[in-house]
């Protein structure tokens, strides 16, 4: 009977980000077809990171810790490829959102997806709340670099 409630439960997970693929093709498609306006949002979201500078180039030490991060905290629900899993893939995640927003979202899980429309967004896509992983300061920026690493920043 555990068994079978554990298969049960698995699968859910599963199908509760699967579609998402069919549903951005299909909301990609109407963005080209019809023109709508954007609701303003703040750009680095909700926390205490606000214009966060990263340099050019990478941090291969950070990079190093923020995969050790990764391994402990994070992969067990997000892929490296533009996969999902339980959460989205993290493939060109440095490309699509600041670095601000992406360590805001770290260390503030729960306000950003309270309040952060960006955030609410990829909830309804994944239909799974990022649980809080306590990451410091430190892990989040680290973290951050081990992402830039995987979009491919030298």
């Amino acid at each position: 009977m555990k068994k079978l409630l554990l298969l049960a439960t698995f699968s859910a997970l599963l199908f509760a980000c699967g579609g998402a693929q069919q549903e951005d093709k299909q909301s990609e498609n109407s963005e080209t077809t019809e023109s709508k306006p954007e609701a303003a949002a703040p750009v680095d979201g909700v926390g205490k990171f606000k214009d966060v500078q990263i340099p050019a180039t990478l941090d291969v030490a950070m990079a190093e810790k923020g995969k050790s991060v990764y391994e402990v905290k994070c992969s067990s629900c997000h892929k490296l490829t533009d996969e999902r899993l339980v959460g989205p893939g993290w493939k060109d995640v440095t490309k699509r959102n600041t670095a601000a927003w992406i360590m805001n979202f770290t260390t503030n899980v729960d306000e950003m997806l309270n309040t952060d429309p960006k955030a609410q967004a990829q909830l309804e896509i994944c239909l799974v709340r990022m649980p809080n992983q306590n990451l410091s300061d430190d892990d989040a920026r680290h973290v951050y670099e081990f992402m830039r690493q995987n979009d491919g920043v030298k």
